[in-house]
């Protein structure tokens, strides 16, 4: 059966594409154990950064007419034929309920809030305290910039004070106009929802492709490896660039988080040209080493003959179609 529908709902509990696993049984008590006994540098011993974004940059526009910002785990200010779009933006230091505790980040944003450059969209993917921040929201709903987010989502952007003429709710396989120009597709995403425990797949998750006159890239968010990535290269790719995670990954829930091994497979499978490595390197969310991710991607990248695009946080670069990496995790480290 293709994956490329509508999300399907049992009750009130959206579904994921296949067949899913949260976390395998008896997880809780077993994750818990692993942390205690965890000796892992999850952490950097030397905070990196900091990291600080040239703005006068934005005063000229990519000579190709793709450039990208990352500013740090899921946040993305994409610039694409004119047109700047900003992903899952996270300005606060824990990705969290409160301000006192959860993950907290091993850098600041390298843009503050209101040196960025206007925008044309935001994409929210799904409603995780790391992709859907309340007091980022809070900031932006002073302005006018459009909302594009899953099914669900909107009444959190509501509540954080955007108005309903400003969102834009998607279901998988909808398509939206930005700015008169770019193509906007929600796209399936194996993952989950829920701000609390009591809540989980009330809102829907979502991948994201965005194509201009001349690009094609795709936005992958949270993911973990399904088979449908081919599904998407077919139907949607060849992509230019494919921005997919690699952080976050664990044996204890391999069905949402794919790590650095299956998102080459993934990228591979979506006919993408380069592949930038996001969600990894900002918080500590899961067991493994912090950089761990970035070093295993380069050398499977290597071995499967992948060109990767790694720049540093808060760096915007233009994408020539040529790889390009910026090794600040070991620069920044002290090591």
């Amino acid at each position: 059966m293709s994956i490329l529908q509508p999300a399907r709902k049992q009750g009130n509990k959206f579904q994921n594409p296949v067949p899913t696993t949260v976390m395998v049984p008896g997880g809780m008590g077993r994750v818990l154990a692993a942390y205690l006994r965890n000796k892992n540098e999850v952490v950097p011993k030397h905070l990196p950064g900091p990291f600080h974004t040239d703005t006068s940059i934005y005063n000229t526009p990519p000579a190709t007419g793709l450039r990208i910002t990352w500013l740090g785990h899921s946040t993305l200010l994409i610039e694409i034929e004119g047109k700047r779009i900003l992903t899952d933006p996270v300005w606060s230091n824990r990705a969290s309920f409160s301000a006192f505790v959860g993950p907290k980040r091993f850098f600041a944003p390298p843009l503050a809030l209101k040196d960025l450059p206007p925008l044309d969209a935001i994409i929210i993917s799904h409603d995780h305290y790391d992709h859907l921040d309340a007091p980022t929201i809070r900031w932006f709903s002073h302005s006018q910039v459009p909302f594009y987010c899953s099914l669900g989502v909107g009444r959190y952007l509501q509540q954080y004070g955007v108005g309903t003429r400003r969102i834009t709710e998607m279901d998988w396989t909808n398509q939206a106009t930005i700015a008169n120009e770019l193509t906007l597709t929600a796209l399936p995403a194996r993952h989950f929802s829920g701000r609390g425990l009591l809540n989980r797949f009330q809102t829907l998750w979502s991948s994201f492709a965005i194509r201009s006159s001349h690009h094609n890239i795709y936005y992958g968010a949270d993911s973990g490896w399904h088979s449908g990535f081919a599904e998407i290269g077919q139907a949607y790719g060849p992509f230019d660039l494919t921005m997919l995670e690699i952080g976050a990954s664990s044996p204890f829930w391999t069905d949402i988080h794919m790590g650095p091994i299956r998102a080459a497979e993934a990228h591979q499978a979506l006919q993408g040209k380069l592949l930038m490595p996001i969600h990894w390197g900002t918080f500590n969310l899961a067991l493994h080493p912090w950089n761990e991710p970035i070093q295993t991607l380069i050398k499977t990248a290597a071995a499967k003959g992948i060109q990767l695009f790694a720049p540093q946080p808060g760096d915007p670069i233009t994408v020539t179609g040529q790889p390009y990496i910026n090794p600040w995790w070991e620069t920044n480290s002290g090591k």
